[in-house]
């Protein structure tokens, strides 16, 4: 999220027509289209930050700036050429990294929290503890989770360390309660 995405089209031969076509999992359809024989584009339900990557003549190329969770989807490119028409699909996958935090609660115990995660963060623990994490849905698609620490021994130290994973990074960090 936040990034700029290039998806490639194949390009051979002359080019006689080349059409995007968006399918966001959200909202509705969106569809670019470049006419050679005219040197005409038009854009059809696309919003502002999909465009050509520079101009559909010379780069088949379509950009995503600053990527968004309403971005995900299918996207298919298809020119036709002297070459015949050629397809290529993306399925565009949106990962959203979370906001981690470390505190202590009420009765003294480590929570750990991985807020506004997509894909939802795997939450662990040294040393080893037995809690669960809970896991909290988002309208916009992103989950929450928490875990408390729990010791498996009280004879265990004071300083808890929580391990927070994710396929946009990872993070970990220490609190004595």
């Amino acid at each position: 999220v936040g990034d700029s995405s290039v998806l490639t089209c194949p390009l051979k031969g002359q080019i006689t027509m080349l059409t995007w076509t968006i399918t966001p999992k959200v909202g509705g359809p969106c569809t670019l289209v470049y006419r050679a024989d005219r040197n005409m584009t038009d854009r059809i339900n696309c919003s502002d930050n999909i465009n050509w990557k520079f101009r559909p003549d010379l780069d088949p190329a379509l950009e995503i700036r600053q990527v968004g969770i309403a971005q995900e989807g299918n996207y298919r490119c298809e020119v036709a050429s002297t070459e015949g028409n050629l397809p290529e699909k993306y399925h565009l996958t949106v990962l959203v990294p979370p906001r981690p935090s470390l505190y202590c609660d009420e009765q003294g115990s480590p929570v750990c929290e991985a807020a506004a995660g997509k894909p939802p963060a795997q939450l662990s623990w040294a040393p080893e503890s037995n809690s669960t994490a809970e896991e909290k849905g988002h309208d916009n698609g992103t989950v929450t989770v928490l875990s408390r620490f729990t010791a498996c021994n009280t004879s265990m130290t004071s300083m808890a360390t929580c391990m927070v994973s994710h396929p946009a990074g990872n993070w970990s960090q220490s609190i004595a309660c």
